[in-house]
């Protein structure tokens, strides 16, 4: 599912679908859905999307390419204009609705949905293999989360058989709490000590039955979180995959900062370091990184960057970025450039793209080719927590350089 609007993560999503969004200094995050699915053998894929589509389109069809002698596809299915109906996907379970013709066209069994804007590795296969062994209507992935978690997540309660007989989207009420926590038995049956207190949260990955599918959309339902699920719970087995390892949505500014930060680590709870289970993207062909005298410390550096006696701490930072002598940048993510700019003949009034000469940069996201002069200092110091300015954004204290922006030689935000 790609086609959200990503409101929570402008500005970012100014100009790109969410999936579209640079992660980790040279993925994008649907490589993330893409690659579980890859890694898991599952080859028949859809992409769902919407809003500000074409970088999305472009990076898929770029990086994911199937042999003419296989039967594997990636297809991209965006909201359209039919006989049937002109509206826009009003959720997801209405963006399943509106292309189901062409999911039904295949004599495919089971339909695995996932989101686009969530980062963790599963092997499908094991929910695949719990879901056809329980003879399950729906099967759909939960995570153990504590009690302060909870507001965040639509929770669901189950016994041993996995099976789910309750839902409650973002419990507050502590009597309601209490009734939700996972039993003793199905704490020992996961591997979680008794006495703890924790409760299973929805990751938003669902398994259908075909002919589930077909009549849970009979109806004008939207969505399958909010409508879908809690609906079939009262009449459909519906059961529970308990998934235990990393898993984080990064549908927010601070959650998506602080997922990319974590790659940092010196061991990190999610890593691109794994050979069996590795993260595909578009093969871009460029050169080795270039170092030029600076200093780095927990930092990621992309393909094709040239750094110049910079200071780096706690950094990712993307491909084709230009970092010039004297810069600092602390706990930052610099996402770099679309391109190098080879020729500047014509474009002397404006700085070229990158970090100018002796620059700060402090809790920052640099978007794509954006310009940052000589001199500049980017800091959320002194701020409010969110702010709207011509050519910068803070959101959750962090400050946001949209795609393309310009900040002028010595200015201070």
């Amino acid at each position: 599912m790609g086609g959200g609007a990503g409101t929570r993560l402008f500005p970012l999503t100014k100009d790109r679908a969410k999936p579209a969004v640079p992660l980790g200094g040279k993925y994008r995050i649907v490589d993330i859905p893409i690659s579980n699915c890859l890694n898991s053998g599952l080859r028949s894929i859809y992409v769902l999307t919407q809003f500000n589509s074409m970088s999305l389109h472009r990076h898929i069809q770029a990086s994911y390419k199937f042999d003419n002698f296989s039967r594997s596809f990636i297809d991209i299915l965006a909201a359209q204009q039919t006989p049937e109906g002109s509206q826009w996907y009003q959720g997801t379970a209405d963006a399943v609705r509106q292309n189901m013709r062409y999911f039904l066209e295949r004599p495919f069994d089971y339909y695995l949905i996932l989101s686009g804007d969530q980062l963790y590795r599963m092997d499908f296969r094991a929910l695949l293999h719990q879901h056809i062994q329980s003879g399950a209507d729906i099967t759909l992935a939960t995570k153990p989360v504590h009690r302060h978690q909870v507001s965040e997540f639509g929770i669901m309660q189950s016994g041993v058989d996995r099976r789910i007989v309750r839902f409650v989207e973002k419990p507050a009420d502590d009597a309601v709490l209490q009734e939700m926590k996972i039993s003793p038995e199905l704490l020992r049956a996961i591997g979680s000590s008794e006495d703890e207190e924790l409760f299973q949260a929805s990751l938003g990955i669902y398994v259908f039955n075909r002919d589930v599918l077909v009549k849970c959309l009979e109806n004008n339902l939207v969505d399958f979180g909010k409508h879908i699920i809690p609906h079939s719970i009262k009449d459909r087995y519906v059961s529970a995959f308990i998934f235990k390892g990393y898993w984080e949505d990064i549908g927010t500014i601070r959650a998506f900062y602080e997922a990319n930060l974590d790659l940092t680590d010196l061991v990190p709870e999610y890593s691109f370091f794994d050979s069996e289970a590795a993260i595909y993207t578009h093969p871009r062909f460029l050169p080795g990184s270039k170092i030029n005298g600076a200093a780095l410390r927990q930092a990621i550096i992309s393909d094709g960057c040239i750094i110049s006696d910079a200071h780096l701490e706690r950094c990712v930072v993307g491909i084709r970025s230009i970092i010039q002598s004297g810069a600092t940048i602390r706990n930052s993510i610099v996402m770099g450039a679309d391109y190098f700019e080879q020729d500047r003949h014509g474009d002397l009034a404006r700085p070229p793209i990158g970090i100018g000469r002796n620059c700060v940069i402090d809790r920052a996201i640099i978007d794509k080719n954006a310009r940052i002069a000589d001199g500049a200092v980017i800091t959320p110091e002194g701020k409010p927590e969110n702010l709207d300015a011509d050519n910068y954004f803070i959101r959750d204290g962090i400050v946001v350089i949209p795609k393309n922006a310009v900040i002028p030689a010595g200015f201070w935000i």
